[in-house]
């Protein structure tokens, strides 16, 4: 990625709670699919519908080698989901997404810095991505030792220390003497994460016009469920 990111490129607008049929362009082969998404209420329904197929056993990608040189002529996603780096939550799997559906960056914690939120930029700007998605998931191993840092004032050295002081704020907002800390923090974090977003430079004009939204959620590490968070 190199060079100026262009101007966000106007897409067709469209309500959160307008569930009319998908406005789709067929026009470009290279698209996974040949279907491509531009809104993003649409784009929410795909990755909740592919949530719903994994949970239900019946994926419709297998991530052949097949479907790798389909998409590989240019790519269109309709998403870019923020997630944490734990081996357990693979976002493509648990999503049922093909090659060039979605944009995927992971941290640990999903804890933002410049180059995820250039990632966000780039996504959006050039790529024309109508949904953002941060997607937090239970147990979260980066809330559980802020949590620990915390209680203990041992907070960790090195760069392992930038993620406990980005999630810092989540913890102390729910209290460390609540007995359900580490898992109202995370969703505390999530939620924090999302309005951090809204800040990333052109977000807030193509959100007012309706054609990107940021949506929260939480993956539940038992069951393969995603829950979107109000």
């Amino acid at each position: 990625m190199t060079g100026p990111i262009p101007a966000p490129t106007a897409l067709s607008s469209n309500s959160a709670t307008d569930h009319a049929a998908p406005v789709l362009d067929t026009a470009t082969p290279a698209a996974p699919s040949a279907v491509r998404i531009t809104r993003p209420d649409d784009a929410l329904a795909e990755l909740l519908a592919g949530n719903r197929r994994f949970v239900n056993g019946t994926p419709e990608h297998g991530h052949d080698v097949a479907a790798a040189a389909a998409a590989s002529g240019g790519q269109f996603p309709h998403a870019v989901v923020v997630g944490c780096l734990d081996s357990r939550v693979p976002l493509e799997a648990i999503f049922d997404q093909t090659f060039g559906s979605i944009c995927v960056i992971r941290s640990g914690g999903h804890v933002l810095d410049r180059a995820v939120l250039g990632s966000v930029n780039f996504a959006v700007a050039a790529l024309n991505v109508p949904l953002v998605m941060v997607l937090g998931h239970v147990r979260c191993g980066a809330v559980d030792a802020t949590v620990q840092a915390l209680q203990t004032g041992d907070r960790p050295d090195g760069d392992v220390g930038y993620l406990v002081d980005e999630i810092a704020p989540a913890v102390q907002g729910v209290g460390l003497d609540d007995p359900d800390v580490a898992a109202k923090a995370m969703r505390a974090h999530v939620t924090r994460t999302v309005r951090r977003l809204h800040e990333v430079s052109g977000v807030p004009e193509l959100m007012a016009a309706g054609t990107v939204s940021i949506a929260g959620a939480v993956y539940d590490l038992d069951t393969g469920r995603v829950e979107i968070l109000a």
